[in-house]
């Protein structure tokens, strides 16, 4: 029953990650009339303004904490160790739905490129390009264990938990993230730009820029020399930019670091 258990819960996690990550993709793209971020503004502009941001804020703060090695082992006295992962998404889920539900349109317009053109068509499929890519990327790292499945499945199978191997491949060739690179073509390659979707873009990507200045302390911890070396030659966000990388003066005072096993978390 406790395998069964375990079973339930972390697939009920999954389901839940992946169905709020195709709603804050519909979100944000405005795909769905009645579930879109520029919807009739409801709230005076300082307000809303001002709550929208807070939404941002504690999104970020959420997924900053928990990704923490510190609070993952404040939180494996109270889950099992196995569960941890599949907890982080499902808060996960509840955390972009709240930003969701709790959004305020704020109207205005930036920018608006009339459809039926090739710019419209154009955009949307750099958005639609942008989540392809952080789907594919889930897989490269290992969709199943980002997920908390693997993590859950060995449990259930009586297998111990193995971290996975530092690799580079596909698009982690010409990036380090491509993750956030997929989110950032996704949330800012939209054809009608309003203030409501600039604000919301301008803050999500302030929340990966410090996300991968944690998420980097942590893989150089993690595999020392093996990954500062390929942090200094690999852009960090954007294919082929070379700010990306770092100085080689850089990566001398970082191969000191000892190489340790990586926490696929």
């Amino acid at each position: 029953m406790k395998k069964i258990g375990v079973s339930v819960y972390a697939i009920t996690c999954y389901l839940a990650g992946f169905a709020s990550i195709l709603a804050w993709i519909a979100f944000t793209g405005n795909l769905i009339p009645a579930w879109s971020i520029d919807g009739t503004p409801e709230m005076a502009l300082l307000p809303a303004l001002a709550k929208n941001l807070g939404l941002v804020l504690l999104f970020g703060l959420h997924h900053s904490i928990m990704a923490r090695q510190s609070f993952k082992t404040w939180l494996t006295r109270y889950i099992p160790t196995h569960l941890e992962r599949s907890t982080y998404v499902m808060a996960s889920a509840l955390m972009i739905t709240l930003l969701m539900w709790q959004w305020e349109p704020i109207g205005g317009t930036i920018w608006n490129i009339p459809a039926g053109t090739v710019g419209y068509y154009a955009t949307y499929a750099l958005f639609f390009s942008g989540w392809a890519i952080l789907f594919i990327s889930s897989f490269l790292i290992n969709h199943f264990d980002l997920f908390g499945l693997r993590q859950a499945y060995l449990y259930v199978t009586d297998r111990p938990y193995t971290p996975l191997k530092f690799r580079v491949i596909a698009f982690y060739k010409y990036v380090r993230h491509p993750l956030y690179f997929g989110i950032l073509l996704g949330i800012w390659s939209i054809p009608h730009m309003t203030v409501t979707h600039l604000i919301y873009a301008i803050g999500l990507t302030g929340y990966l820029l410090a996300g991968v200045y944690y998420e980097e302390k942590d893989l150089v911890h993690a595999f020392g020399t093996l990954y500062a070396r390929y942090r200094d030659k690999t852009p960090k966000l954007i294919p082929f930019m070379k700010f990306g990388a770092r100085m080689p003066s850089e990566a001398q005072s970082a191969a000191a670091v000892e190489t340790v096993t990586l926490d696929s978390e």
